[in-house]
């Protein structure tokens, strides 16, 4: 190895553990405020969490600011130096659709909870619209699910020929006990393109079946195609493979979530992979299907996802 090299690998070498102290000293000069943001209610049930609400430290020298995720969860990384040792702070609570709030929180590990009032707006008079009534929302969503259709299924007999008390005197295949000389043979099945078979079994149907095996090991798992084979120590014995077969396919399952409600809040989950959202309610006594786009968007509501 040559000397620059020798060089560029010691560089290297003494470059890990100088990062790790780095990133360790960082986070000894930094102090991060956590917490959430709710809704105020006297229910607990409908302190519900708030999204997109600006978080923000009142003194504008310490530079720190989030945003709250759909969680309502917010994080602030304060630089230890910039706090000239005040065990305290302002941080001011934004957002649209709610009143401002002020929060004078300590500087530790502690969790904040901030509590937002809505801000309630009064309609005009001469521009009043009907409430509309909705009832029995229904969430409906789709899944992709792996479904089997079944097409036919498959039998196939074959024979294994041998004759019956042959002493075995070294012979290649001999009975378990080592005394008769055996044969064996197998058979494969094809399922086709795109097919599989399901529910294999194999059987011996004539001969001296007492005196056979079958190797079902391949049955175990299978798939487009299955192999067996069988042995027998006495006469010429005859054996049966049987299958059904099936065309796997990947097709759209519609599911239904009944959400639960609390004052104006509708609240449910959905699994990872559902697509194809939209809300089913009756609204003054027709049934009414709300369609929520890919990023779970409705415009006469506020979707927290």
């Amino acid at each position: 190895m040559s000397a620059k090299k020798k060089s560029l690998l010691i560089a290297l070498i003494l470059a890990v553990p100088a990062s790790v102290l780095w990133v360790r000293y960082l986070n000894r000069r930094t102090v991060t405020l956590v917490g959430v943001v709710i809704t105020r209610s006297s229910d607990p049930r409908k302190e519900l969490p708030i999204a997109g609400v600006e978080v923000i430290a009142a003194d504008r020298r310490l530079g720190a600011q989030s945003i709250s995720d759909s969680s309502g969860l917010f994080k602030l990384r304060v630089r230890r130096l910039l706090l000239f040792g005040r065990r305290a702070i302002t941080l001011q609570f934004r957002h649209p659709d709610y009143e401002r709030l002020n929060l004078y929180v300590p500087v530790s590990s502690s969790i904040t909870v901030a509590q937002l009032s809505p801000i309630t707006s009064v309609p005009r008079v001469d521009n009043v619209a009907p409430k509309q009534t909705i009832a029995n929302p229904v969430v409906r969503y789709s899944i992709k699910a792996a479904t089997e259709q079944n097409v036919g299924s498959a039998a196939r007999s074959f024979e294994v020929a041998n004759t019956a008390n042959v002493p075995c005197d070294g012979a290649s295949l001999c009975s378990p006990d080592g005394r008769w000389k055996a044969a064996t043979d197998s058979i494969s099945l094809d399922a086709g393109v795109g097919n599989e078979f399901r529910n294999a079994r194999a059987s011996c149907i004539a001969g001296p079946c007492p005196f056979t095996k079958i190797d079902t090991s391949s049955l175990e798992h299978p798939g487009r195609t299955i192999r067996v084979s069988a042995r027998t120590w006495s006469a010429t014995a005859t054996f049966l493979v049987e299958a059904e077969v099936v065309h796997p396919m990947v097709s759209d399952v519609v599911r239904y979530s009944y959400p639960v409600v609390f004052g104006e809040a509708l609240n449910f989950t959905l699994p990872p992979a559902a697509e194809s959202v939209s809300i089913r309610a009756e609204m003054n006594g027709q049934n009414i299907i709300f369609t929520l786009g890919p990023a779970l968007i409705l415009s006469w509501t506020n979707c927290n996802p």
